[in-house]
């Protein structure tokens, strides 16, 4: 669906020539930084769908990850209520910060709270010692030990749901979840990318 946005009807000259443009991760609905655009770096942005900025250190256009790769994916634009500010929503591929940090507020931007955390716990077990990790156990096992697993833990979990015990329902719910994220990154993927599925689903 193309981005509906008067850009005639921006308030461009309250600000020199420039709009503040603050940033979100379109997925977790963290800021993630904030830039100015000129009508130029709006214009160009909207055609490349990547977003583009008017540095005014370097007194050009500027798109965001030219130099490092990190860029940023538009989804969608839209002005405030005085037509002077600019909520840019879109995918980061990789930490936005100049310093390596998920934000410029050094905030973490885990795709799901917890889980995302989690994630990064069971990647860091990828190739570690099996003799003290479960997860790396999990992993040296193959990629169809996992998967069963997954598939164990998900009949527990039925079977639990036709009882009234809360406390091993959630418990097998909880031990489906975590199989399930170690299913996916054994595969190369993340929670990120069912949600952007789920995310675009919804639209």
């Amino acid at each position: 669906m193309a981005i509906q946005i008067d850009i005639d009807q921006l308030d461009f000259d309250k600000s020199g020539g420039l709009i503040p443009a603050i940033v979100q991760d379109a997925l977790t609905g963290k800021v993630l930084m904030l830039g100015y655009m000129n009508r130029e770096a709006l214009e160009t942005t909207l055609e490349k769908n990547l977003v583009t900025f008017y540095s005014r250190s370097k007194e050009r256009l500027w798109t965001k990850g030219e130099s490092s790769g990190n860029t940023l994916a538009l989804v969608d634009i839209k002005p405030d209520c005085d037509e002077d500010t600019l909520l840019v929503r879109a995918h980061p591929a990789g930490p936005v910060c100049h310093k390596g940090t998920d934000t410029c507020w050094a905030e973490d931007n885990y795709p799901a709270g917890f889980l995302g955390q989690l994630e990064q716990v069971i990647q860091s077990r990828k190739g570690g010692d099996p003799e003290s990790s479960y997860t790396a156990r999990l992993f040296a096992r193959g990629i169809n030990k996992v998967a069963q697993k997954v598939g164990e833990e998900a009949v527990e979990l039925v079977i639990e749901a036709k009882d009234e015990d809360e406390q091993l329902f959630l418990n097998e719910a909880a031990d489906l979840l975590y199989h399930y994220l170690v299913l996916l990154a054994a595969k190369g993927y993340t929670m990120e990318d069912v949600l952007r599925i789920l995310n675009e689903r919804h639209k």
